[in-house]
């Protein structure tokens, strides 16, 4: 890695200098979230713990720039970002009867 002596650069220099930082920043923070978003599939249920809020379990349904969206069971829209989210267990967060189940009665 080359070194930079900022003590030699001028303002112009040392302002373009920071644009750049702060580009490369915002490109990696932009592609670790990409790959956070992409552990998960649309139509994966989620979950997820608000703070001071019970646990959320809820259908993922859209990818966005820097979130995705989750449906609750409840018809709530959640955009939340892709660290914070977990997928829903099979026994976890379930409702009897929901999600995309339906339970029919054998004859």
């Amino acid at each position: 890695m080359s070194k930079v002596d900022i003590d030699k650069l001028t303002e112009a220099e040392l302002v373009e200098l920071n644009n750049r930082i702060v580009e490369r920043l915002r490109f990696l923070n932009h592609m670790r979230a990409h790959a956070e978003m992409l552990e998960f599939s649309i139509g994966d249920r989620v979950c997820f713990q608000p703070a001071g809020r019970p646990l959320v379990v809820g259908m993922l349904t859209r990818y966005n720039k820097k979130t995705v969206t989750v449906i609750t069971d409840d018809g709530q829209h959640w955009n939340v970002a892709p660290q914070f989210l977990r997928r829903v267990a099979a026994s976890e967060g379930e409702k009897p009867g929901g999600g995309n189940v339906i339970h029919l009665k054998p004859e």
